[in-house]
């Protein structure tokens, strides 16, 4: 009986057999291109010239610098890192909050008829265009931009992550308010009420936690970008990671990584706490 069994086709032994292998197949062959033009090589990390190269740079960043008045500077910078993308996080959501309740399609008075007149939908198009472009452009772009505009120094990263970040939010912020329960919305426009009133006492009540959730989530992105902003002249813990990497100190490298790796791992637990704190 045992060998009866084992000798069943595999389809008999698991009917989803070949769509499984299939979806497999079909990944490698979509993948496959994709790998020939990054000229994806993993194995040129085993050549034992590139080896070689490999562990004397990485022996390059020990021992850590930990001397007092390195560890106050990176202290300093660590905040200021915080302090820009809270800001372009504020920023963001300035910008962010106008432009989602204009482009939310479910806020249309107009709309309550079946059909969004044709004013109020060609506002909401050019808006979500609007969004499309801030978040089309990478951060670092807007920071070469402002760096250039500004000067050097945090500002230039605050303006980066605000006009980045504005558009993503405002993005998700309208596909998670147009994806919920719409009918006590669209019950307090038809009663007269305005589009704050509907927003506040209608949609946001039932999408709080998502939109809190998303918006402590891009915080966090906040962070990790205020320090890759760093190396464009933006301030920051990545502006000095930049200046000791030119000047050949590992050392003063592997503190600052170990530093922004404890201060990535902080706001994990803060975002985590937020999180279950608003459910």
């Amino acid at each position: 009986m045992a060998h009866s069994h084992t000798s069943q086709a595999p389809e008999l032994r698991d009917p989803a057999w070949t769509g499984r292998v299939f979806w497999t197949l079909a990944g490698l062959v979509i993948l496959w291109p994709a790998l020939v033009a990054t000229e994806f090589k993993p194995w040129i990390f085993l050549d034992p010239d590139n080896l070689r190269v490999t562990l004397r740079f990485l022996g390059d960043f020990f021992p850590p610098v930990f001397t007092g008045e390195f560890l106050l500077m990176v202290a300093q910078e660590s905040w200021r890192t915080v302090a820009i993308a809270t800001a372009g996080m504020a920023l963001a959501l300035v910008l962010a909050i106008p432009l989602t309740l204009l482009a939310t399609r479910i806020l249309s008075v107009s709309a309550l008829t079946g059909r969004m007149a044709a004013l109020p939908f060609a506002v909401r198009q050019l808006l979500r265009w609007v969004m499309i472009l801030l978040r089309s452009i990478p951060e670092l772009i807007w920071a070469l931009v402002f760096v250039r505009v500004v000067g050097l120094g945090p500002t230039a990263g605050v303006l980066a992550i605000g006009l980045t970040y504005a558009g993503m939010l405002g993005k998700v912020y309208s596909e998670i308010l147009e994806s919920g329960e719409t009918h006590a919305t669209q019950t307090l426009l038809r009663n007269g009420a305005s589009r704050l009133q509907a927003f506040f006492y209608g949609l946001l009540p039932q999408n709080a936690s998502e939109l809190t959730s998303y918006t402590v989530y891009r915080w966090e992105c906040a962070i990790r970008s205020s320090a890759v902003l760093g190396f464009v002249g933006a301030g920051g813990l990545g502006q000095q990671m930049d200046n000791s990497m030119k000047m050949f100190n590992g050392g003063e490298v592997a503190t600052m990584l170990l530093v922004f790796m404890l201060l990535v791992g902080l706001a994990d637990l803060l975002s985590s706490a937020l999180r279950r704190a608003i459910r």
